[in-house]
């Protein structure tokens, strides 16, 4: 297992990010609940992923057999603060993330692993419990579109005070949003709780871009 070098390697690389999250303004945040949605169909399952021993919160990394791949892409340090509608932080929630590469291809048993047409650098799916403070960081590629859907990233909450809560975040501002079919069914007062606000990461922090982000869940 390598998940402690890589939580340690997750500091060390978003240690900018964390330390200029002091310069970002506050977490985006919405006091309404995330707009529940589908799994969706590339959701990886638990028998699947238990395969590898490598799902932490960097999906930018991959560890196979002794080599190290880092994934193509734009690399996003994603700071998230689960609290619910009353503003009251859950600890200890397990947050999951998981999509596409930057070649538009899923890490899912249903989607073909040809070589050349997936990124092998990208994980695909990450997992992170918050902290006493709430807060959740994951390293991660800003997502890119594929046929049929505007930018996205997945994301599952879990925590005995409020069950089980799927949704998606996307970036805010994207011209594909208003043509997907999913950011269109949900109502304009709630889709702040869905925006991702992506901003420049310094230039010594290893990243291209930082968001903060208030996963807001029932109370």
């Amino acid at each position: 297992m390598h998940a402690a070098p890589r939580r340690r390697f997750l500091c060390t690389a978003l240690a900018a990010g964390a330390g200029a999250s002091l310069a970002l303004p506050a977490l985006a945040s919405s006091r309404r609940s995330l707009p529940p949605m589908m799994l969706g169909p590339f959701y990886p399952p638990r028998a699947w992923r238990e395969r590898w021993d490598d799902w932490d919160a960097d999906l930018s990394r991959v560890q196979r057999g002794g080599q190290v791949l880092t994934a193509r892409g734009e690399a996003l340090g994603l700071e998230a603060s689960v609290v619910d509608t009353n503003g009251r932080i859950i600890d200890n929630a397990e947050v999951e993330i998981w999509q596409c590469d930057a070649m538009a291809e899923y890490r899912h048993p249903s989607v073909g692993q040809t070589p050349g047409r997936f990124d092998p650098g990208f994980q695909g799916f990450g997992a992170a419990r918050s902290g006493t403070d709430g807060q959740v960081r994951f390293r991660t590629i800003k997502p890119v579109p594929y046929p049929g859907r505007t930018p996205h990233i997945h994301v599952l909450l879990r925590h005995a005070s409020f069950g089980e809560l799927v949704s998606q975040l996307f970036i805010a501002g994207d011209p594909g949003n208003e043509r997907d079919f999913l950011w269109r069914r949900v109502r304009e007062d709630l889709r702040p709780a869905l925006d991702m606000q992506l901003r420049p990461a310094p230039a010594d922090s290893g990243l291209r871009w930082q968001a903060r982000h208030a996963l807001v869940v029932p109370a």
